[in-house]
């Protein structure tokens, strides 16, 4: 194919796209699956059995389907899923699942990672979220939708973060972050909802009520599990 360059390594059984574009000096192991008008910079690897669905960059360096490191792993078939329209930049480092989970890290639509993110086994993420530099997801993390993680920001491994939930800078989250909320500080706690965020795309109505729901969690003198279970009767 005319979009691959000379000097790409394609192992025999890679399925790639004929609208999709290998880069120098890249390399794409035999179970890849590269889907349609996917971009592969120079010097990227894509190992082991990962898919890569349609309009996807993925930049110089990144390194994505390399095993996990776990060292309950021991070769077993596992993969990586990622959706459409993500970009992935330089340097980063992506691991599938393992058999103590699902098998699959699996990674929605329209992300973008900047450098040096990593992405750990098991990890599973939404749809249109920004992943500054270095941030780096435990194993088994859950990301949702329209988020944001600042820069230098570790999640320990099985957190949840919701829903335009914004994470700030070179914070340490080691707990769920509910969904609307700011989270920050070193270890980050949950200080604010995220109002900067979703009053850019939620209606006015959607946020006064959660801006009620909130308050009722969080500002009360109601004990948090109290308040949730009483939000959701």
């Amino acid at each position: 194919m005319s979009n691959i360059h000379p000097t790409a390594i394609i192992e025999e059984g890679a399925k790639i796209s004929e609208s999709a574009i290998i880069g120098a000096y890249t390399f794409i192991s035999k179970e890849s699956i590269i889907g349609d008008n996917v971009e592969i910079y120079q010097g990227a690897q894509i190992w082991g059995h990962t898919e890569i669905d349609e309009g996807s960059k993925v930049y110089s360096h990144a390194v994505l389907g390399q095993v996990p490191q776990d060292l309950k792993f021991h070769g077993e078939k596992v993969k990586l899923i990622i959706g459409k329209n993500n970009t992935i930049r330089e340097f980063a480092f992506f691991n599938p699942g393992t058999e103590h989970d699902k098998g699959i890290t699996l990674i929605g639509d329209n992300n973008l990672f900047m450098a040096y993110t990593h992405v750990a086994h098991d990890v599973v993420i939404g749809d249109n979220n920004i992943f500054a530099n270095n941030v780096a997801l435990a194993g088994h993390a859950v990301v949702g939708n329209n988020i944001v993680i600042g820069g230098h920001t570790p999640v320990h491994q099985f957190c949840h973060i919701g829903d335009y939930a914004m994470v700030g800078g070179a914070s340490a989250l080691t707990q769920d972050v509910p969904p609307f909320c700011l989270a920050e500080g070193n270890r980050a706690i949950v200080k604010s909802l995220n109002l900067v965020g979703i009053r850019r795309k939620l209606d006015r109505e959607d946020v006064q009520a959660i801006s009620s729901a909130y308050k009722q969690l969080f500002r009360s003198a109601t004990p948090l599990k109290e308040g949730a279970e009483a939000l959701l009767k």
